[in-house]
């Protein structure tokens, strides 16, 4: 009971409060842990995620390096250019670039931020809705976020990966990117129309109006080296972290004089949130409430239900606190639920991580705010509300949809 109220502490004050919830959590598996179980400093740290760590320093590192050297600003040139006049295409090549840079390690706000601003400005300069740009491009960068290369991919893989399940990688990238990818095109029947308040300004003149930079050889070498990101982790499963740092560094060194800063493109407030949280998650175990919760869940009736109730709590939560520290606290919930039930691993596992982060269009998550803070040639508050419409809809319909699509196909 108190580390399990200890927990309702952090996020409710991280919540209303402007304090990394990571902190938080290492403060509260010290004092948890030593005054409530008697555990030591070094019993304490036994949860601290080194790998994990390895990996988001690494990937988020290498990101920082190729944002430097202008090769994400050449991927979504890129990708731009595909729509060859059609403003139609311009959310999906969105959509599509967003889910690049997320499958490739990418954090998932970091690519939002990246994106929301070129996107919104576009949509307001050609008469498209921004509420249908803003919104397929979060489910873009979540299409992507559970690659095995991804941020929350490994975060999800790691902590199911120190469990007798077996999650496959491809299963909940796929799971992911495919009800991503469901989820926008319903957005872009639902949403898409003219916006008023924006000029009809054909988009061949705009593509004109600058010539095309050329491809740098030090771009060319990042592309080359993201594709043996791939290969390396993939095909011959080494240890994604390490190889993004070593190609991270064989950029900077390369390009000494404008990386010298890129350490500071490493998302420390992620790896303070995840790794507070995953240490006081191990405490939870530590002193059983894990075990105690879950039980708890499957007496309550049939695992089908309690598997839709999971999918519909966490989404409600995370549409006020971090996704992934919810994510970091339900996936543990939902083990000793699969290993004493005939649901599926993959499919609750996926549906359980899209339920999270899907919501994550909400105006009180970065995402949201970011597209809120963005937004052109709008009246703020009913721009303020259509979000919070529409992420009330996705609240209330999106688990349901993951639950009968992932999880209940495979349970029957």
């Amino acid at each position: 009971m108190i580390s399990i109220g200890a927990l309702g502490v952090m996020f409710v004050v991280a919540t209303l409060l402007p304090i990394n919830i990571g902190i938080l959590a290492f403060i509260g598996a010290f004092l948890v842990g030593t005054s409530s179980l008697g555990l030591t400093e070094d019993e304490i740290f036994e949860g601290f995620p080194v790998s994990l760590f390895v990996t988001i320093v690494g990937v988020t590192y290498l990101f920082s390096v190729a944002q430097r050297n202008g090769t994400i600003d050449l991927l979504v040139r890129g990708g731009i250019k595909l729509v060859r006049g059609k403003a139609a295409l311009v959310p999906w090549v969105l959509f599509g670039v967003a889910a690049v840079l997320t499958a490739f390690g990418t954090f998932t706000p970091a690519a939002v931020a990246l994106l929301v601003p070129i996107g919104m400005n576009f949509a307001y300069r050609y008469g498209i809705s921004q509420l249908m740009i803003g919104m397929m491009v979060i489910s873009g960068a979540h299409a992507g976020a559970f690659s095995p290369i991804a941020v929350s991919g490994a975060l999800v893989l790691g902590m199911v990966g120190d469990t007798p399940l077996a999650v496959s990688p491809l299963g909940l990238f796929l799971a992911s990117f495919g009800f991503n990818v469901l989820l926008s095109v319903l957005t872009f029947l639902l949403l898409r129309r003219r916006a008023p308040e924006a000029s009809a300004e054909p988009v061949a003149e705009g593509a004109q109006a600058a010539p095309e930079p050329k491809v740098t050889w030090r771009q060319g070498l990042t592309l080359v080296a993201l594709a043996a990101l791939v290969v390396g982790a993939l095909v011959f499963h080494l240890e994604i972290g390490f190889l993004a740092l070593i190609a991270g560094a064989v950029l900077a060194l390369v390009d000494m004089e404008n990386q010298s800063k890129a350490v500071e493109g490493i998302s420390w407030s992620t790896i303070l949130l995840v790794a507070g949280m995953v240490t006081y998650v191990e405490i939870l175990e530590k002193a059983g409430t894990i075990e105690t919760i879950s039980h708890g869940a499957a007496g309550m009736g049939a695992p089908l239900f309690v598997a839709l109730l999971l999918c519909l709590v966490v989404a409600v939560v995370s549409a006020f606190a971090s996704s992934t520290a919810i994510l970091t606290a339900i996936i543990p919930i939902a083990v000793p639920l699969l290993l004493a039930s005939h649901l599926s691993a993959v499919g609750l596992v996926a549906a359980l991580a899209i339920s999270t982060t899907i919501v994550d269009t909400s105006p009180f998550s970065t995402n949201g705010a970011l597209v809120l803070s963005n937004a052109r040639g709008v009246d703020r508050d009913r721009f303020y509300k259509q979000i919070i419409g529409y992420t009330a809809g996705i609240v209330g319909i999106g688990p349901v949809l993951a639950w009968s699509f992932l999880v209940v196909p495979a349970s029957l």
